[in-house]
């Protein structure tokens, strides 16, 4: 979701068009930039969103876009092909991220079949090295053997969709390995690649509270800062040079701090977490963080009109926006 221009300031916008549902918490990986890592992990069934509370809240709103994840890996969820299923009925665009550690020859046939309209493929490097210094539990090989499967299972439908775009969240540790992972992409057919910042500085948060670890790894390596600025720039520019003679879009992050400001998540879209909270964007992370509502005790309209939310998008739209999202990357224009 990105962050359209121009400040809003009205406090009760009609049903957003566009909602995130974490369909799973429960994820097969311990990524070092991601908060299930400093976690205790979540059992696989139990971390499900339930069904029952998926369909009442896709009925509830007039839904154009629908994106299935969040924190957890969607694979996991045993009802991912029936939500689809339900988003492509109604009209709806849908797609999720994966990890792909999952995505087996049958799996990247089913999705295929299942008309979703886009995929995305989490890869944050171009060797196994630095990939699974980061993506704690996944193997390369598998995973650029399981994007390649995918590849071959659309051309062989001969279908449009899903739109296949792979993610990487640029660091210290793996920027350098951008050009070469264009050049990789290329060779197995990738659409386009998106690379991004850390979400959040969690600079928010108690230094020695809960989130001490992520937001410890977060300044060390994050690049907004300005450390390894130079060496940074230096890949992207390798990156965009690559992508000029190859099939591959690439998206680069930018470094500027623009202050924040231009958000527009809490007029135009929300994310719910697994268990039914409602939160204003995907980029909190932790619904112990903020939440405007509990989809097991109101209904998303009621949650939507009411009170925290109003009162969110007022000090969003003011001078004094609310101390979550003055550490976020899509708020200060830097993701």
């Amino acid at each position: 979701m990105g962050m359209p221009g121009g400040m809003r300031t009205d406090l009760d916008p009609p049903l957003p068009a566009h909602l995130q549902v974490e369909v799973t918490s429960a994820c097969n990986l311990r990524c070092t930039m991601c908060l299930v890592r400093y976690r205790p992990p979540v059992n696989k069934l139990a971390g499900a969103m339930a069904p029952d509370l998926f369909h009442r809240l896709v009925s509830d709103v007039p839904l154009r876009q629908l994106t299935l994840q969040g924190l957890g890996e969607p694979l996991l969820s045993p009802y991912l092909p029936e939500m689809i299923a339900a988003a492509v009925r109604r009209g709806i665009r849908v797609g999720f991220n994966t990890n792909a550690t999952l995505l087996t020859r049958k799996r990247a046939e089913e999705l295929v079949a299942s008309r979703v309209d886009w995929l995305h493929v989490s890869l944050d490097g171009a060797s196994a090295a630095a990939y699974e210094r980061i993506r704690d539990g996944a193997r390369f090989e598998t995973v650029i053997d399981n994007l390649a499967g995918l590849v071959r299972a659309k051309r062989a439908a001969g279908s449009a969709t899903p739109w296949i775009r792979v993610v990487f969240v640029a660091m210290r540790d793996n920027v350098a390995e951008l050009p070469e992972l264009v050049r990789l992409l290329d060779r197995i057919g990738v659409d386009e690649l998106r690379v991004q910042n850390l979400s959040h500085s969690f600079d928010d948060t108690d230094p020695a509270g809960r989130y001490e670890e992520i937001r410890t790894f977060t300044a060390d390596q994050a690049l907004w800062t300005g450390a390894d600025r130079e060496r940074a720039e230096a890949a992207f520019a390798a990156a965009r040079r690559v992508a000029a003679h190859s099939g591959v879009r690439v998206r680069l992050p930018r470094f500027d701090d623009e202050g924040g400001g231009g958000c527009t998540w809490p007029w135009d879209a929300a994310y719910v977490t697994s268990t039914g909270v409602v939160q204003p964007c995907c980029m909190v992370m932790g619904d112990d963080r903020v939440s405007l509502g509990d989809l097991t005790e109101s209904g998303f309209p009621e949650i939507w009109r009411g009170e925290p939310y109003r009162e969110f998008r007022r000090r969003l739209s003011s001078a004094e926006p609310p101390e979550v999202c003055r550490g976020c990357s899509l708020y200060r224009h830097t993701f």
